[in-house]
């Protein structure tokens, strides 16, 4: 299997765009190729999750190769839900890895504020199960809150934990030009203050609205490339080490404990040792927090803190920029924003930002090794990925 190595990123504003959705993930895809000076590639995925039903686009990758004029390659579209990002990087690894193709455009783009609140709830929604959970009216916010109520019960978490997440991930996106949200808030403002509720009220108890992340439009773009074109780029070294994927029971109710993420950790667990490195090699992690909630569990599964202890962690600062592993310093799906198809690949983004040493503000000191973690419907298909910097 050969070296695989991201040589090119572009990225778009993550908010209301006013764009078609081809234009959204075309438009990265030409900033991702002036980064690494290349004028074509061998192929092109496009990880979308709701082309068909919310913009009444499909065969999405067909398009976008020819917008970008880099025919006569390969095209695909790939959809995985909100894990539909990282889903098409672990195409085009698989693709340069194998020896198939030498230079490989994976590119994520949603358009989701073309429709309102209640139909993107309802379109998200239909990740679910179809008779045990969609057919009932569970939504995402639904499942969240009732594994935030075990999560609360069973650890210790509370209303406050959540609260130190909102405002860690929003306050780290005001570093971040491409992010969603741009305001700063404060624990006093959201949670303890008299305007608190009013500001801040419940969208599924004990979830509040600062615990959600954003309903954005944008995309991203990664470009994989085999160790010999990555060298005559002349950019920094970075590989993609580690891709691990696992699955879970599709109804939350078939698991034997909701609280485990048990396809979170195989996942990471898959990456990590792909990549030859621990938990704690890691120096800047993107967790997927959709539910602040998810940043604390996921922080214990990848095995950055012990079952349990996440919030403790998160109260002594340790997940915070400067801390022993910064999470979501780009503000993570919380700050950021979240179009699920363009999620994962943001997500690695900024890993390839961080380990370049280019990210400004909000850089982690002398990061070399980079994790991510893209969370497919809840928890039952999700993908982690390891980049390490060669010096």
């Amino acid at each position: 299997m050969r070296n695989v190595y991201a040589i090119g990123i572009g990225i778009t504003s993550f908010t209301r765009l006013e764009f078609q959705l081809v234009e959204i993930a075309s438009y990265p895809v030409m900033f991702a190729l002036r980064d690494c000076g290349l004028k074509q590639v061998d192929q092109l995925y496009v990880a979308n999750m709701g082309g068909a039903r919310l913009n009444h686009q499909t065969a999405l990758g067909s398009a976008v190769v020819d917008s970008c004029n880099l025919l006569p390659a390969g095209a695909a579209t790939i959809e995985n839900g909100p894990a539909s990002g990282a889903a098409a990087i672990k195409e085009g690894f698989m693709a340069v890895a194998s020896g198939m193709h030498d230079v490989v455009v994976v590119t994520g783009a949603e358009r989701m504020r073309e429709v309102n609140g209640l139909e993107a709830t309802d379109f998200v929604a239909s990740l679910t199960h179809p008779l045990a959970e969609y057919i009932y009216g569970v939504t995402l916010p639904s499942l969240a809150a009732m594994f935030t109520r075990l999560y609360m019960e069973k650890y210790g978490v509370t209303e406050r934990h959540l609260a130190m997440v909102g405002v860690k991930n929003q306050n780290n996106a005001l570093k971040n030009e491409f992010a969603h949200l741009q305001q700063a808030i404060t624990l006093e403002g959201i949670l303890d203050s008299e305007e608190a509720f009013t500001n801040n009220p419940y969208v599924a108890e004990p979830l509040r609205f600062f615990d959600c992340c954003p309903v954005s439009d944008g995309g991203a773009c990664v470009i994989l490339a085999s160790e010999e074109v990555a060298k005559k780029t002349g950019r920094p070294m970075i590989r993609l080490a580690g891709v691990g994927q696992s699955t879970d029971t599709h109804a939350v109710l078939a698991r034997k404990d909701p609280t485990d993420l048990l396809a979170v950790r195989r996942a990471a667990a898959q990456s990590m040792e792909m990549a030859g490195v621990k938990p704690k090699d890691v120096d800047v992690a993107e967790l997927h927090d959709a539910f602040t909630i998810l940043e604390i569990a996921e922080s214990e599964e990848v095995g950055f803190f012990k079952k349990g202890e996440g919030h403790l962690a998160l109260e002594r600062g340790e997940t915070e920029l400067g801390g022993k592993i910064p999470i979501n310093v780009s503000g993570g799906l919380k700050g950021r924003g979240h179009p699920v198809g363009a999620t994962g690949v943001a997500q690695a983004y900024e890993m390839v930002y961080q380990l370049r040493g280019e990210a400004g503000e909000r850089q982690v000191k002398d990061a070399k090794v980079g994790f991510t973690c893209n969370f497919g419907g809840f928890g039952n298909n999700v993908i982690c990925l390891t980049f390490i910097r060669e010096d």
